[in-house]
């Protein structure tokens, strides 16, 4: 059995979320909750259950909304190249989303989100850079708003890595450094509005451990 447990602080707020995963043959059962569910007592509140298999589906059932969640996975090949489809629906709040990718090798790849209902849709182009691909560019362009967002990842050897996103429509500019290891990851965060006039900075750290029950 494995344990997940993460925790999400920002100035205002704090919470905490933990996971429960065992395996059953090549799928896999998980367990889910916050601690809602035992502030002020045991109760169901942010509890879900999930039953997934590795690349082909997920099946998630939000108890105390009486939601389900399912999402399909696959892959194949296109003259040798590889193309990744996801298939997402979401009962309760009636949305449905196809995220299909494109890789061309293993610096380049091209993925399109597109929302039906809405017919919301994001085209992202991500390149990695040199011989150790350590630095990664992804412009994404969102068709219905006519915008561009723009993501820059530098990554280190150890783990580490940080990256700065920024979006047009918003004039959001965002900072995030990670460590990530094998038990273990730590993130901190800080966003700024380049419209305010007061440009504080808001901040958010969040920490996940790995277990082996």
């Amino acid at each position: 059995m494995k344990a997940t447990v993460k925790g999400r602080y920002e100035v205002d707020k704090s919470v905490a979320t933990a996971t429960l995963a065992v395996h059953a043959g090549d799928a896999r059962l998980k367990t889910s909750f916050t601690d809602a569910t035992f502030s002020s007592g045991p109760s169901l509140e942010g509890l879900v259950l999930s039953v997934e298999k590795p690349g082909a589906f997920i099946l998630d059932y939000n108890v105390p909304n009486k939601d389900v969640r399912v999402q399909f996975m696959n892959s194949f090949k296109v003259v040798d190249k590889t193309v990744n489809l996801t298939y997402t629906h979401a009962k309760a709040a009636n949305r449905t989303a196809l995220d299909g990718s494109l890789v061309f090798d293993p610096a380049n790849k091209v993925s399109i989100n597109y929302a039906f209902g809405s017919g919301n849709c994001k085209v992202k182009y991500w390149y990695a850079h040199g011989e150790l691909r350590r630095l990664v560019l992804e412009p994404c362009y969102d068709v219905s708003k006519n915008a561009w967002d723009f993501a820059l990842t530098r990554k280190f050897e150890g783990g580490d890595s940080l990256k700065a996103t920024y979006q047009t429509t918003t004039k959001n500019l965002g900072l995030e450094w990670n460590r990530d290891s094998k038990d273990s990851s730590f993130k901190i965060s800080a966003s700024f509005n380049l419209e305010e006039r007061q440009k504080y900075p808001k901040l958010m750290a969040e920490s996940t451990w790995n277990y082996e029950i």
